[in-house]
């Protein structure tokens, strides 16, 4: 237990060091908040420009310039972009950032590391993008592990940014795996990309980390799914915090923020290719691994509203995240959530969409092989062919391979399907797939993001089969003949 505990407090001892975070100041140097040396109303903004399940408050928000153009020339913006929540929590401890965003356990260290200081209180105000099955957090392994189910990393360690979405992911499907987190594994501390390099080298065995880490490695070919945490069925999601006395002082910016942010997130439903291939520009990140997440029907559902599912599912973490170690004794979430800035920003659709749990971004048209409408999004897939600027929608997964077969001498830059049981987005040429011969012409393919989910299938459908990604390939293209 020790090796976990230690990390956990170092991770929220760093949460305590605000005033000494170098590079906290503002971009005037003065290190705080309100006004800047031009006389110009100043705001911090932290984000984590890789974690793409934030973009709409974050990186594509930045890059289309809306809280510029709708705060217009009396006030100044700072960007601060970094790996995790935990800094961004730290800085807005010391009053150095005013609005962050960042994931449900991290919101709730923010929460408890601000709920008892007046002048650093803080509030979550919006949602950036959510799952509510959990899939945004994900464990990997190495390509070459004999892994096949998390039980099988008992004993081993486990790379994990403590107190992240991801860690608390980790301890939730190691405890329904019967494996006591604190003793069971040992949880390594480290930020998503020094744990990647350690995956890599084989100095751990398993990765557990928050989008888009997980599909980027996968996408890389240097890891493959172990575990999905859709298999929890626990709603995960991002947010938006702010520190309640710049709220106070300066309401007028926040109105702005979250307006900016709605314009942002309506621009990622419309022009959803175009944002990915933006993001992806600016954070380096390969646009296929984003629009993995980000695209119609992606893993993310980008809702700014406070939904009641969320809430409860905050209530749920908060017992996980105290036994990820000492330093967290508990929150109130009910006086951390405030959606009264958003409900302003909003207007009068907010009660209309608070209610909604349907992705506002859904893959639509016509199948072009299998010449039927695409509107299940169970079964939704799409196809992004190489020097195309558009996609294909997909009927099925089996239409999609159908698709992909009949593509000729056209490469296939990324093909998305969802997994069967789980309806989680992931690439077809990484996930494992099963034959159902009696599944009709449409649906003889099953895709699923893991061996295990697949196996489960398996088990309750004799008659299916396990079947390679090449082979079903294959199997289209004989019978289109």
């Amino acid at each position: 237990m020790r090796p976990l505990r230690t990390a956990a407090l170092a991770a929220l001892t760093l949460l305590l060091s605000g005033c000494s975070v170098a590079g906290a100041g503002g971009s005037d140097g003065s290190g705080s908040s309100g006004f800047s040396g031009d006389g110009k109303i100043h705001l911090v903004v932290g984000y984590q420009s890789k974690t793409i399940n934030t973009v709409t408050a974050g990186t594509l928000l930045r890059s289309l310039g809306y809280l510029e153009k709708r705060l217009g020339d009396r006030y100044t913006v700072e960007w601060q972009d970094h790996d995790t929540g935990a800094p961004i929590t730290a800085k807005m401890v010391a009053g150095k950032i005013d609005i962050g965003s960042m994931g449900d356990y991290p919101l709730l260290i923010n929460a408890s590391r601000t709920q008892q200081t007046p002048s650093a209180r803080t509030e979550l105000v919006s949602i950036t993008g959510y799952n509510l099955r959990g899939a945004l957090n994900m464990v990997v392994v190495a390509k070459d592990s004999p892994a096949r189910t998390l039980a099988d990393l008992k004993g081993r360690k486990i790379s994990a940014s403590v107190g992240s979405a991801g860690h608390g992911t980790l301890v939730q499907a190691l405890e329904k795996a019967g494996i006591d987190p604190a003793t069971g594994v040992e949880t390594v501390n480290q930020q998503p990309p020094v744990g990647a390099s350690a995956l890599e080298s084989g100095g751990v065995q398993g990765y557990a980390q928050f989008v888009a880490w997980p599909g980027l490695l996968v996408f890389q070919d240097k890891a493959r799914l172990l575990y999905d945490g859709a298999a929890l069925d626990v709603p995960t999601f991002h947010g938006v915090v702010l520190r309640q006395a710049y709220a106070k002082e300066h309401p007028e910016v926040v109105d702005a923020f979250l307006k900016a942010q709605l314009d942002a997130t309506r621009y990622l439903h419309e022009h959803p290719l175009q944002a990915a291939l933006t993001v992806a520009g600016q954070t380096g990140l390969p646009p296929e691994v984003v629009y993995l997440y980000n695209g119609p029907n992606g893993i993310s559902t980008f809702d700014a509203t406070l939904k009641p599912r969320l809430r409860a599912a905050h209530e749920h973490d908060v017992p996980y995240l105290r036994r990820i170690g000492d330093g967290f004794s508990g929150v109130d979430v009910t006086t951390f959530v405030n959606d009264t800035y958003l409900r302003r920003a909003y207007g009068p659709a907010y009660e209309t969409d608070l209610a909604s749990t349907v992705n506002p971004a859904a893959i639509t048209g016509t199948d072009p092989v299998c010449d039927v409408p695409v509107k299940d999004p169970a079964t939704a897939s799409e196809l992004w062919l190489s020097g195309q600027d558009t996609t294909r929608p997909a009927a099925t997964p089996t239409c999609l391979l159908r698709q992909i077969a009949g593509a000729g001498t056209a490469k296939v830059r990324a093909a998305y399907v969802p997994d069967t049981a789980t309806g989680t987005r992931w690439f077809a040429d990484r996930a494992v797939w099963v034959r159902d011969p009696d599944g009709g012409r449409n649906a003889e393919f099953l895709p699923f993001t893991t061996e295990d989910g697949a196996r489960a299938y398996r088990d309750a459908h004799p008659g299916t089969e396990a079947v390679t990604y090449d082979d079903a390939l294959k199997t289209v293209l004989r019978a289109s003949r």
